[in-house]
């Protein structure tokens, strides 16, 4: 029997090594290999964190808005940014979808499959993104009456609404460029951006609000082009590191692909917007005792939604990076065996790719 010769066996190693090198230099990360509870901290911390800064992204417009502004612009604030939280909560859940399908193909080693859910995830967000923003801006008269906005605030919240609806792409481009960085096992580039998005939307504040006394409008300008910020700095990161390459056909609608994406997505998303109606039946109620009434009601509701979403993110992030390794569509279930030991602890079963209840429990 021949020997192999032993360069043989380091050159192999020493490739071995310079792929973990490479994973590790751009954004994937392995999340299939080493600690369980080390992989699921390191990756849920960040995650933690960029919903605090969130919180503080929020709470900056209303401090403020409070500073240069009198009451019914606090208010009109405060309602139009529950109204715009409500839509990301949603927005975010629909992306969770695309955070899981991708970690599963990175965890199964299937790159063409990553960037089929990429492509198709760009495609399925970016036109459904332009849609609402266009019926909500024709909506928005309807929407401020709804909600039983008090009379003083009804401009303010109509100017501030209008700006936001008009930016939603950019909001909607930012969510997913995070959830494509998370489902790759990085979750400190989200963080980055956010923490960018944050410093500039408070000077934007100063400035729009401050010196030129927009009111609504000047913090709606400010939440904007801020989350423009970070949609261009996540993808000049993209750009740089070239982790998955996609092509055109990745762009291209696939049934299958939507349908991994959507099935996932839309009952996180439907669980945390029927808990966001909850919230807006309260704000209406408070609407309707009078300005002064719906100003406190409202900015306590605020701070309570984003505190318990900031430990829903921690749950959720924890529930995805034990999930990454499973598969998401036909061509993952052929895994690599390195994955399958750590694939078998999220409750997927390797030979029909199908989850079990314990697995689906996991990632809702």
């Amino acid at each position: 029997m021949e020997r192999k010769p032993a360069c043989s066996s380091d050159a192999n190693s020493d490739a071995r090594r310079g792929e973990r090198a490479g994973r590790t230099k751009y954004m994937e990360k392995d999340l299939t290999s080493g600690s369980v509870l080390k992989n699921i901290f390191t990756f849920s911390l960040p995650y933690l964190l960029s919903y605090f800064l969130q919180t503080l992204y929020g709470m900056a417009d209303l401090f403020i808005i409070g500073r240069f502004e009198g009451v019914a612009s606090t208010t009109a604030v405060s309602i139009g940014s529950q109204v715009m939280h409500m839509i990301t909560v949603i927005l975010v859940g629909v992306a969770m979808g695309t955070t899981v399908c991708i970690g599963r193909s990175v965890g199964a080693g299937d790159k063409k499959q990553a960037a089929k859910v990429i492509g198709n995830t760009v495609t399925l967000f970016m036109v459904g993104s332009v849609v609402l923003a266009a019926a909500l801006v024709g909506l928005v008269d309807p929407i401020v009456r709804l909600i039983s906005t008090p009379e003083e605030a009804v401009a303010g919240t109509t100017a501030y609404l209008t700006i936001c609806f008009i930016g939603i792409p950019c909001i909607t481009a930012y969510n997913v460029l995070a959830s494509i960085f998370r489902g790759m096992g990085d979750s400190r580039s989200p963080m980055y951006f956010i923490a960018a998005a944050c410093v500039v939307n408070i000077g934007l504040d100063f400035f729009f609000m401050g010196a030129l006394r927009l009111g609504p409008a000047g913090a709606a300008l400010g939440t904007t082009l801020s989350q423009a910020v970070s949609v261009l700095l996540a993808l000049c990161v993209i750009l740089k590191r070239k982790s998955i390459r996609l092509s055109k056909s990745d762009f291209c609608p696939r049934k299958a692909t939507m349908k991994d994406i959507l099935s996932i997505g839309l009952p996180v998303a439907a669980q945390d917007g029927f808990i966001q109606v909850s919230f807006m039946l309260i704000t209406i109620m408070a609407n309707q005792r009078g300005l002064t009434d719906a100003a406190a009601v409202i900015g306590i509701i605020l701070v309570v939604i984003l505190t318990r979403r900031r430990w829903a993110s921690w749950k959720r992030s924890s529930a995805s990076s034990s999930s990454s390794p499973a598969p998401c569509s036909p061509p993952c279930r052929r895994w690599a065996p390195r994955t399958s030991a750590r694939a078998s602890t999220t409750g997927w079963t390797k030979s029909s790719g199908t989850p079990s209840p314990s697995a689906w429990a996991s990632v809702r």
